[in-house]
């Protein structure tokens, strides 16, 4: 059987940065595994969208969501998308994971080089989901951050659920905002508006030179996917 295709699919942003930089990504992972056909696609905003790219892909495929969380867009868009084609399947998000809480890690320290004292509190902003497996990875999230930094890591939600982010941090005026965010976009601009002048960290992606981490998660969930796919079919 031959190898199969990696189809990166992220959601999509009209931020110009923020979309060259999740591109950025996708071409990290072809460079660090050059064997591998990688193609790719969105669930919203920009094209192609998902089904388009499947419609040109032959042979088995792996879709590999660049999203940090389960929710609608997984279970929806892309378990759905492939639902007719028993040569495709769909891989585990990116999150939680603690390679995602490392690079975490690394914003912060950017936009607060000196955290005080170990009680100063964390408010990690999430997009936020209606649902609930959405928010079960988003509090593994803040559980893996909490023991990356050894402090407590509380979530502030930007849309759909409670507590919100603006909220949230008028009840810890000393909080520092982690962004759980791949990339600059609506829900960025969006936590920096809310977090009204607390010091808040770029996105998983910065503009910057992609992290290893997250070239490493995508190749990882792929193989793990592809994998159980092919014992599947023996």
């Amino acid at each position: 059987m031959p190898s199969p295709t990696l189809l990166a699919v992220s959601h999509g942003t009209s931020d110009t940065a923020g979309a060259a930089d999740v591109h950025a990504l996708v071409e990290a992972v072809r460079a660090a595994s050059p064997q591998l056909t990688v193609h790719e696609a969105f669930v919203d905003v920009q094209q192609p969208d998902v089904d388009t790219v499947l419609a040109t892909i032959d042979g088995p495929v792996v879709v590999v969501p660049l999203l940090l969380s389960s929710g609608f867009h997984v279970f929806h868009d892309l378990h759905g998308a492939v639902a007719h084609r028993s040569d495709a399947v769909v891989a585990d998000p990116l999150g939680p994971d603690p390679r995602l809480a490392e690079v975490l890690a690394r914003r912060l320290a950017s936009a607060r080089p000196s955290m005080g004292s170990a009680e100063q509190p964390v408010v990690l902003a999430v997009a936020g989901s209606r649902d609930d497996r959405s928010a079960v990875d988003a509090e593994g999230m803040a559980e893996q951050l909490t023991a990356r930094l050894g402090r407590p890591v509380r979530l502030g939600y930007l849309a759909a659920r409670a507590p919100e982010l603006g909220e949230l941090l008028r009840q810890h005026p000393d909080a520092v905002v982690a962004t759980y965010l791949l990339a600059r976009g609506y829900f960025f601009d969006l936590a920096v508006r809310r977090a009204h002048g607390h010091p808040i960290a770029l996105p998983l992606l910065d503009g910057d030179a992609t992290p290893a981490e997250l070239t490493e998660l995508v190749l990882q969930r792929f193989n793990a996917a592809a994998a159980q796919f092919n014992r599947a079919r023996e």
